[in-house]
């Protein structure tokens, strides 16, 4: 019978700082050292260094390297399902201690269409457990937010982003979704010419990722609702006066999603992008984890977001 292997001592002293898990999931999830350098307030080289002593630590490379981008190695990818946990349980335990007495002031910004599904939810959840920080919320275009955001009016805020844009260096990814047509159960407004559609007015990056689709296919269309209120895009919808291109996940009863099968054509995918100012602050940092996990829940379908919920 074999003897369970057991670590050597040396092995078993050995610990990860958090700080420098920390440091690995910034580069993972900026995709540059520079970004990651940015956002955890250190210079590149000691990003590096960093790097440098977890990998001597571990014994094994989690970066794959080159002049233009960064990768994980299969033994980079475990340790990134570590460091999100262990990162998580710390946040876990320091919430458990310091949220009693946590206070302070969020503003907090987001589309509409989340601004109506899904950040009450989240707040709501929110509030229940931290009940001394204040959330302020704005509802905007992306784009705006972007610059409220940038003009230091906002500390957190929420963007619809095409995938293929760039990753600023204070963003992450939170999801990636497909797009999809909304229409209402039993409707025949996607048989009308031209399609009726209700959008948000240009540069709402839904639209332009229908109207690019409808036109590659040579399908004529019309905006017959132009709202950037989405309880009025979508009250459209269940009236079937017209259909709109929105994130798969949500559509719920009375919607359905059409496609190929309906005659139209497929839609490309959008993302969910999050901006947090990465300072000293309790609150701020309380809320983006609390996002951060929201959204992830909602993704595996663990937080109902329906309106009538």
């Amino acid at each position: 019978m074999n003897e369970p292997k057991t670590l050597e001592p040396a092995a078993n002293s050995l610990l990860l700082d958090a700080d420098l898990l920390k440091t690995f999931v910034a580069i993972v999830e900026t995709g540059s050292f520079s970004r990651a350098a940015q956002r955890v307030f250190r210079t590149p080289s000691a990003v590096s260094m960093q790097v440098k002593k977890m990998e001597d630590m571990l014994g094994t490379s989690v970066f794959e390297r080159d002049s233009r981008s960064v990768s994980l190695t299969a033994d980079g990818e475990v340790l990134l399902t570590y460091a999100k946990r262990i990162l998580a349980l710390n946040r876990e335990m320091m919430a458990r201690f310091v949220t009693p007495d946590m206070a302070g002031t969020v503003r907090f910004g987001a589309p509409d269409d989340y601004g109506i599904r899904l950040i009450p939810h989240i707040l709501r959840k929110f509030a229940a457990t931290h009940p001394n920080v204040t959330v302020d919320v704005v509802l905007d275009g992306s784009s705006r937010l972007v610059e409220r955001y940038r003009a230091g009016t906002l500390d957190i805020a929420l963007l619809n982003v095409a995938p293929d844009r760039p990753l600023e260096a204070d963003a992450e990814v939170l999801l990636e979704e497909p797009l999809v047509w909304a229409g209402v159960r039993n409707g025949t407004a996607h048989l009308r010419s031209p399609v009726p559609l209700a959008m948000w007015e240009q540069g709402c990056i839904w639209r332009a990722n229908a109207v690019e689709a409808l036109e590659s296919r040579g399908i004529a269309y019309r905006v017959g609702y132009m709202s950037g209120n989405y309880a009025v895009q979508i009250a459209a919808v269940e009236a079937d006066l017209a259909i709109a291109p929105i994130p798969a996940l949500l559509i719920e009863e009375p919607l359905v999603a059409l496609g190929k099968a309906n005659g139209l054509p497929e839609l490309k995918s959008t993302q969910i992008r999050m901006m947090a100012r990465h300072v000293d602050d309790c609150a701020v940092a309380a809320v983006a984890d609390h996002v951060r996990n929201c959204i992830a829940d909602w993704k595996a379908g663990r937080l109902d977001c329906r309106i009538a919920a």
